[in-house]
């Protein structure tokens, strides 16, 4: 399988690189192939590319060294083959907020650059991420029912919500590769009831959620964990800090082509389900909780109300 079909989609769909543009590649010693393949792709269309690597850090949201952050707010386009996330860091943001264009692919797979959701057709995602999104962004209330026993609500109530379309064109643009969700910080301290994860695989976290673990949440906080792998989950938000509990995302998946391969880059993005995070808040419009990580569960088979609207109904989205 040859990881260049999907690195020409990310060049010359995803982020539509000119000729005259300055490129970044970021990757560590973990992410080389995949950064290769992009950097190629991205000279051979004449841009003026240029790849820093750097030692894998040591988990999702830890801030790159210094003059990383800086050579990311001076390009045009930046594209972050990571084994960690670095979306939820203060180098992206400020380089999003200098304009550069940026694409968040951590732990990205040849198998998602070859045959999955980074071979989407990014036009019909786009269309259907903001069909979604124009929804959403009208609700206040959000009801979540699983079959495996989440009965979870929230308030929404003027908060944003970011469009992860795979079309990254515009100055400031921000997303994932593979793209493909709707997503939003529920507003701080809403989040009551019981979330079921059905799936939460962090192979870089040695996190592996394979049966259903049972969430108690009260006030915008995980209270308890119940599970096989609760015990190991909790190991991992205690070691990152206080605000490691918070209920910091609701996400949507809209890609079409993605499928649940045990690696949340994509298995977030799988039409159908829908994702809640614990953790930082502060990449989402309104969202102010810090903290240094952010982790997604799957839930499978949802059922989702926004306000009185049926928005999805065991898994499948009823938007036209």
């Amino acid at each position: 399988m040859s990881m260049m079909k999907g690195a020409r989609i990310a060049v010359e769909t995803c982020m539509k690189i000119k000729s005259e543009e300055t490129v970044l590649v970021v990757t560590d010693t973990k992410m080389l192939k995949v950064a290769e393949a992009l950097a190629c792709s991205a000279a051979s269309i004449g841009a003026k590319t240029v790849v820093m690597i750097m030692e894998p850090t040591r988990r999702h949201g830890d801030e790159p060294p210094k003059p990383v952050a800086e050579a990311m707010k001076a390009a045009d386009v930046v594209l972050v083959p990571t084994y960690m996330s670095l979306s939820h860091t203060d180098a992206r943001r400020n380089a999003t907020n200098q304009g550069a264009r940026i694409a968040s692919m951590p732990s990205i797979t040849e198998h998602m650059m070859s045959v999955g959701g980074l071979t989407a057709d990014y036009k019909k995602v786009a269309s259907l991420t903001d069909k979604v999104a124009t929804l959403v962004q009208k609700g206040s209330a959000v009801t979540i029912s699983t079959p495996s026993g989440t009965i979870l609500t929230m308030s929404i109530k003027e908060r944003q919500p970011m469009r992860d379309t795979g079309l990254f064109h515009k100055r400031g643009d921000f997303g994932n590769l593979p793209a493909g969700e709707v997503a939003l910080a529920p507003v701080e301290g809403s989040t009551s009831g019981t979330l079921v994860i059905d799936s939460l695989v962090d192979t870089a976290l040695g996190l592996s959620v394979t049966q259903p673990l049972k969430v108690a949440v009260k006030d915008g906080r995980a209270r308890s964990l119940v599970g096989p792998d609760a015990a190991k989950l909790k190991s991992i938000l205690e070691a990152a800090d206080k605000n490691a509990y918070n209920i910091a995302e609701l996400g949507i998946g809209t890609n079409p082509k993605a499928r649940l391969i045990g690696n949340v880059l994509e298995d977030e993005k799988v039409l159908g389900t829908v994702h809640i995070a614990v953790g930082d808040n502060t990449s989402f419009t309104g969202g102010h909780t810090r903290s240094n990580i952010h982790l997604d569960g799957i839930l499978l088979q949802p059922t989702v109300k926004i306000d009185k609207r049926l928005l999805m109904q065991n898994g499948k989205l009823l938007v036209k």
